[in-house]
């Protein structure tokens, strides 16, 4: 079983927080854990990938991650939140 990064616990934390009927269900099929892992593999390489072009857009190191995280952290991390 692989562990989790600071993307997927973060991910586990704000799913538990906001989608519960996501976590139960994803729970009750046991693919909590691979949605997990899924979900911090994809916000690595698109981080890798958006930092590098910011780089080469001239911004700093520190720039580049804060504009990368901005625009991938919602599409897998931070999901909005369910329907009461």
């Amino acid at each position: 079983m692989n562990t989790l990064t600071q993307y997927g616990r973060m991910a586990e934390k704000h799913w538990r927080e906001h989608c519960p009927k996501m976590v139960n269900a994803l729970e009750a099929k046991g693919q909590l854990q691979a949605m997990l892992l899924e979900a911090e593999e994809k916000t690595k390489d698109e981080m890798i990938e958006l930092t590098q072009q910011f780089r080469n857009q001239g911004l700093t190191a520190q720039q580049a991650h804060d504009r990368a995280w901005e625009m991938v952290r919602e599409e897998y991390i931070l999901l909005p939140p369910e329907a009461e």
